[in-house]
């Protein structure tokens, strides 16, 4: 079975991969500016009926278009907080054969990826719970969940480390050689850490005219490379809503739990209520909207 990565914003080209097709713990594109038809829509009608899975638990409008098609298992993060646990043995049974997996390139990604090709079983003991609690940031996962997720989001784009992090969880986390693989990449994330922690004390905490806060940070300039998400995630330790803004965009975060819903209140279609990024001409307008006293 062959193995490929993708993200909401860039899938693979369908005409390069084989066979029968299922893909895992992907977004469905925004839906604004076209995205969706574009992207997610396009890659959907180029695969024809060479898709035959496709299970995602992030959000979007445009799930119900596909309420109806069995070959779609697509739920909300309020309702699975990872994609793993939606990987059970039935489901694997009902898409049948496939050719080609094409998943997320983190945690809950990769680890779907492995439970797939376990036949939805666990590749290794407490993985669902070490997917949820990393992709939700709740709860504590286990070290060996910490190391992997680490490496990941230090070399994110890295496909031999990707599947050699697949192969080190079917192996049930026991194979040191890939274990020295990850950990050095993890190591990597150390002066990302250090870069993230120090944008993190720019932070600046603005109150909102309808109750509730806003936390602050331009990292136009004077920054290095950093976790973005990590980043908001900081912010949110100070205020319920954070927001980084960068050279070309204006990220705003909540809590998935929170009831805020970005989307509604900005005009975007699709994408997660709770994380969005929108151009940074539309700065003064987020602030406007979120009615923040930016003084």
């Amino acid at each position: 079975m062959k193995l490929r990565f993708g993200t909401p914003r860039k899938l693979p080209k369908a005409s390069q991969l084989e066979g029968r097709v299922v893909v895992l713990d992907i977004a469905f594109a925004a839906s604004t500016g076209g995205g969706f038809e574009k992207v997610t829509g396009k890659f959907i009608r180029q695969l024809e009926n060479r898709l035959v899975g496709w299970v995602d638990h992030h959000d979007h409008e445009l799930h119900e278009r596909f309420a109806s098609d069995p070959r779609f298992f697509l739920s909300t993060k309020a309702e699975h907080g990872a994609c793993p646990e939606m990987i059970t043995p039935e489901v694997v049974a009902q898409v049948g054969e496939v050719d080609t997996i094409v998943c997320h390139t983190d945690f809950d990604g990769l680890a779907s990826a492995a439970k797939w090709l376990n036949g939805g079983a666990e590749p290794f003991e407490g993985c669902d719970a070490d997917a949820h609690a990393i992709d939700t940031r709740l709860g504590e996962p286990s070290k060996n969940a910490q190391r992997i997720d680490r490496a990941l989001r230090a070399r994110p784009r890295d496909q031999e480390l990707l599947r050699s992090v697949v192969r080190l969880m079917l192996g049930g986390c026991q194979d040191r050689a890939l274990w020295s693989q990850v950990d050095q990449a993890a190591g990597e994330l150390v002066p990302i850490e250090k870069e993230t922690r120090r944008a993190a004390q720019k932070y600046k905490c603005y109150s909102r005219r309808f109750g509730g806060g806003l936390a602050y940070v331009d990292i136009s300039e004077g920054f290095g490379r950093l976790d973005k998400t990590e980043l908001l995630l900081l912010g949110q330790k100070l205020e319920m809503i954070s927001m980084v803004v960068d050279q070309q965009t204006v990220t705003l975060a909540a809590p998935f739990d929170s009831g805020l819903n970005f989307l509604t209140l900005l005009g975007i279609e699709g994408g997660m209520p709770t994380r969005v990024s929108v151009q940074r001409k539309r700065l003064d307008e987020v602030l406007d909207r979120l009615e923040v006293d930016f003084v």
